[in-house]
C-alpha cells in the first residue's frame, strides 16, 4: 500500500528541536488538507506554506518536493489508521467495522490515500516504510491465528487482509453508491451500511470462538 518513491526528506534544518519541530508538524498537517482536497498534481506548495504559517523555502528545507511531502503525509496516515482501528486477527468483522467507522468520520483521509494510488501508480514499497511495516505485522498476526486454528488456513493471509480492507472501505471508495443507498436502500442509514460490511466479513472470516 505504500506510495513512497523514496524518503525524499532532507535533514531537519539547523535549530530544529530535538523533541519534535512544530513547523514540520504544521507543514504535514497543512499538506494533509491540501493533498486530500486537490491531489498531488493539483496541490500547491505555496498554499501549504501559507496554511502552515511558514514559507515555501521552509517547506523545501524539510522535503525535496511534493512527492516527498505526500509520502511523509501518507506514511503518517497509515500509522494513524492502524493505531485507531487496531486489528484483532481473531475478530476480523470487528476490525472491518472499525475501519468503516474511521473512514465515515474522515472521508478526507480516504481521499488522501486514493490520490496517491491514482497519481503514483508506479511507485515501489521500500522495506522501512511505516505502512509496509504495519501491513507485514498484520499479515503475520493473521498467520499466527491460522496456526492456532482460529482462521481457515486455506486462505493466504495476504488475501485475507486485502479482502477485509476492501470490504470495509466499500462505501468510502464509492460515494456515488452511498448517495444512491441513502435515497433508495430499504434501510438508508449509515448503521445499515456498517452492518452489511460486518456481516460480509463475518461470513467470509467468522470470529474465533
Amino acid at each position: 500500500m505504500s506510495q513512497s518513491r523514496d524518503s525524499g526528506q532532507t535533514a531537519a534544518p539547523a535549530g530544529a528541536a530535538a523533541g519534535g519541530d512544530t513547523t514540520r508538524e504544521r507543514i504535514l498537517t497543512a499538506a494533509m488538507e491540501e493533498f486530500a482536497r486537490h491531489g498531488i498534481a493539483g496541490a500547491r506548495v505555496d498554499r501549504i506554506a501559507k496554511l502552515a504559517r511558514t514559507s515555501k523555502e521552509r517547506v523545501y528545507a524539510y522535503f525535496r518536493g511534493k512527492d516527498a511531502l505526500y509520502s511523509a503525509v501518507a506514511a503518517r496516515e497509515y500509522v494513524v489508521i492502524a493505531e485507531a482501528t487496531q486489528m484483532d486477527p481473531s475478530d476480523l468483522p470487528g476490525y472491518a467495522g472499525r475501519l468503516f467507522d474511521y473512514f465515515v468520520a474522515r472521508p478526507d483521509h480516504h481521499r488522501l490515500i486514493t490520490w496517491g494510488r491514482l497519481e503514483l501508480p508506479g511507485t515501489r514499497a521500500v522495506a522501512d516504510d511505516p505502512d509496509q511495516a504495519v501491513i507485514a505485522r498484520k499479515i503475520d498476526q493473521l498467520r499466527q491465528v491460522q496456526q492456532a486454528g482460529q482462521l481457515d488456513p486455506a486462505w493466504d493471509p495476504a488475501d485475507v487482509l486485502a479482502l477485509v480492507n476492501q470490504i470495509a472501505m466499500t462505501w468510502a471508495s464509492q460515494p456515488e453508491l452511498s448517495a444512491a443507498a441513502a435515497a433508495h436502500a430499504v434501510d438508508p442509514t449509515t448503521a445499515a451500511r456498517r452492518a452489511a460490511v460486518v456481516t460480509a466479513v463475518e461470513r467470509l472470516f467468522p470470529r474465533a470462538h
